[in-house]
């Protein structure tokens, strides 16, 4: 559930200890030549800059200037060498120093290593690899299923145990690789990941794990700015009043709402996983409607995007409530409650107090169950 092509994350800001300098990426990808080509992918000054390069024998080579921050970049090939493509492409970290990339075949299996950052990627993905084969697993169960297994209750029950199980082990690495290298930006990686489905009860130490050189970081900054807010929406917290226009333009506050259990929705119309989950939501809000339940969604749409938030309403079925300042990531609400992925919501009770948080799948239809009796 918490693979980066299953949620959309926002960008985590960078870091700010290494040392002005260049960096040079060595590569090799098979013995590819024209038009094959690799493309990097970076941001530069807030902006996405794109270069590319031709194979030739399978050698490619990047080289630039980096400030003092090590910086996520994308390389992704092309043997067609027509355009960039998500098709095949790797995650490194542009930081002072060589960078040397090999693969065989494809970029998505390319080691890239050389620079601390770098280095410390490679341990984490290494870490990780039972996750994604895992997940390959579950995936190719679910692609070879016939129409009339996934209707199975059966079926269903299978995946969802074995994805739930998943998910848990994948959270305990997470919260392990930080605990083991409190001196590396990847952690900062994994504790996002980790805070997706954790408390702030569990967030806070690992993070005050972290040396304090990362903690005087750009990231480690911004991390320090978010638990406050982590905190206020931890299990057992009021949750923060907010007010917000709906689809008309009413403002709304939740605090109308008080004295029904309520769930705060963050989606956006763009976010593939959270339009995947939203029919799991409806079938939810369809049982138990009649039971004191209701749903208030928050967007994360963009300001020229009211129309697709609109249309998305009515092709999903959302019939609850539906709020947005349509500001994106800007939005008011994401940051009061700490939000940096959706789909992500939190269950409140009738006192305003929050019971629950990130229930995806079966998870919200299981809780409501427990609240309510099973229907």
């Amino acid at each position: 559930m918490k693979k980066m092509i299953l949620m959309a994350i926002a960008l985590l800001p960078a870091m700010a200890f290494a040392q002005d300098g260049n960096y040079n990426i060595q590569g090799t990808i098979g013995t590819y030549n024209a038009p094959a080509k690799v493309y990097l992918d970076r941001e530069v000054s807030g902006k996405e800059v794109m270069d590319s390069v031709v194979l030739k024998d399978g050698k490619f080579q990047f080289s630039g200037t980096i400030g003092s921050t090590p910086s996520a970049a994308y390389l992704m090939f092309n043997p067609k060498g027509t355009n960039p493509t998500f098709k095949d492409y790797k995650l490194i970290y542009l930081e002072k120093g060589t960078i040397t990339v090999t693969a065989s075949d494809l970029m998505k299996n390319a080691k890239a290593e050389g620079t601390k950052a770098n280095n410390d990627n490679a341990k984490y993905d290494a870490m990780m690899k039972p996750i994604s084969d895992g997940q390959d697993v579950i995936d190719a169960k679910q692609k070879a299923a016939s129409d009339e297994q996934k209707k199975s209750d059966a079926f269903t029950n299978e995946i969802n145990t074995a994805q739930k199980a998943l998910d848990k082990q994948e959270t305990e690495l997470n919260k392990k690789f930080v605990q083991e290298n409190p001196d590396s930006y990847i952690s900062f990686n994994a504790l996002e990941t980790y805070a997706y489905s954790a408390d702030y009860a569990d967030i806070a130490p690992l993070y005050n794990n972290l040396s304090d050189e990362l903690k005087q970081s750009d990231a480690g900054k911004e991390w320090a700015t978010r638990l406050p807010k982590l905190k206020a929406v931890a299990l057992g917290a009021t949750a923060p009043e907010f007010a917000e226009a709906d689809t008309s333009g009413k403002v709304i506050s939740l605090a109308s709402f008080r004295g029904k259990y309520v769930l705060i929705d963050f989606w956006a119309s763009w976010c593939g996983p959270c339009r995947r989950e939203n029919p799991n939501v409806v079938k939810a809000f369809n049982k138990y409607k009649g039971k004191n339940f209701t749903i208030v969604g928050v967007s994360l749409d963009r300001q020229n995007g009211k129309a697709k938030w609109l249309a998305a309403i009515h092709k999903d079925g959302l019939t609850w409530t539906q709020l947005s300042d349509l500001q994106f990531w800007k939005s008011k609400e994401a940051d009061m409650y700490g939000v940096r992925a959706i789909p992500m919501n939190f269950l409140i009770d009738p006192d305003g107090k929050i019971i629950a948080k990130s229930l995806h799948g079966d998870d919200l239809e299981d809780k409501l169950a427990e609240l309510f009796g099973k229907i």
